[in-house]
């Protein structure tokens, strides 16, 4: 049993998301900073910051250091955040005379917030090819059943004839909004997170936006010139993105859950959920889903808006709840995403005598 459904060992069949939460392992969290603090390295050694020898020396040593997971853990217990155990783990790691600069001039935000934005750059494109690829099901279900012709319904009640293709391009078109809006969303979170201790970059001199600049393309982020430690309004409209994302998968799953009631009969879904009691059921079980992630996350994004307060130049509180909020979010939209799609597949219109 665990506490998240998202990595349950039998819940994810119905709610995970196998290829989305491998973004969210701490292989992938520590293997991003790692790319960060080898970038920073190279970078600072290229600028003369830092001697061209040590950069060499970080460099080749971090892709194959040794992490102990469990004094990780302990120290974050104490510290709050991964980076100060991780950065003295790193300096034993390469060793005298090169330790003392790793991690030089930057800050355990820098390192956090830029492996975020390292691992989004991987999780976006996922959810804009799933997007597509249900936008193109729900094309070719209306080219096949778009001329039959359904109930409209208003505030519950029945209202005049429609073509199902009224009902389908209600689910497609908020598709490809969502696909122009992801856009200004990855513009937003693919930035690299660089500012030091209290983002002055004060330990570089004059050369922190020359690092900084190198650092960003290395990693294929966007360079700002100032860092957005304690502005989180990316974060924030990426929940934002991810809720209306699963709010018009939701719309859609309530149509069709409402429509294949028996005594409606106006879609039929090829396989459903069998029930232990009533062999002769298909229950919904994709449209329901789809219905529950959209709560969920509709759920979760206010307290996503909560972390846009943070307090001064940095907050731990703040922080730390969008570590609890935004995986879950993200991988949330993935799940509903794939069953749309496996849902989609299954449908089809009834046409009336």
């Amino acid at each position: 049993m665990t506490v998240s459904p998202f990595d349950h060992p039998i819940l994810t069949g119905l709610l995970g998301d196998a290829e989305l939460a491998a973004f969210f392992s701490s292989e992938a969290e520590l293997d991003a900073m790692l790319r960060f603090e080898a970038a920073l390295a190279e970078a600072e050694g290229a600028e003369g910051v830092i001697p061209a020898d040590a950069a060499k020396a970080i460099a080749a040593a971090l892709p194959s250091v040794p992490l102990h997971h469990a004094a990780l853990r302990e120290a974050t217990l104490r510290d709050g955040v991964i980076v100060p155990e991780l950065v003295r783990q790193l300096r034993a790691a390469v060793g005298t005379p090169h330790d003392a600069y790793v991690h030089f001039g930057a800050t355990s935000q820098d390192v956090i917030d830029t492996g975020l934005a390292i691992r989004l750059a991987g999780i976006l494109p996922i959810l804009d090819g799933r997007l597509a690829s249900l936008a193109a099901a729900l094309d070719a279900l209306d080219a096949r059943d778009g001329a039959i012709e359904t109930m409209g319904h208003t505030r519950m009640q029945a209202a005049i004839p429609v073509p199902a293709s009224r009902k389908i391009l209600s689910w497609h078109d908020p598709l490809l909004r969502h696909r122009e809006r992801l856009a200004a969303v990855r513009a937003d979170v693919g930035i690299l997170h660089f500012g030091g201790a209290a983002g002055t970059l004060e330990k570089l001199g004059g050369k922190g936006e020359a690092v900084g600049r190198r650092v960003a393309g290395s990693l294929g982020l966007a360079w700002v010139a100032r860092p957005r430690h304690s502005e989180r309004d990316g974060v924030a409209a990426l929940a934002s993105w991810l809720s209306l994302v699963t709010g018009s998968l939701g719309k859609m799953g309530e149509d069709i859950a409402l429509m294949a009631q028996s005594e409606i009969a106006e879609v039929k879904l090829a396989s459903g959920g069998g029930s232990s009691a009533m062999p002769h059921k298909v229950n919904p079980v994709g449209a329901e889903i789809l219905v529950a992630l959209a709560r969920f996350n509709a759920t979760l994004v206010g307290g996503m808006h909560q972390t846009l307060i943070h307090e001064n130049e940095r907050s731990g509180s703040a922080w730390t709840l969008e570590w609890l909020l935004l995986p879950q979010m993200t991988v949330a939209t993935g799940a509903a995403l794939r069953t749309a799609e496996t849902l989609v597949g299954a449908l089809s219109f009834v046409r009336k005598s």
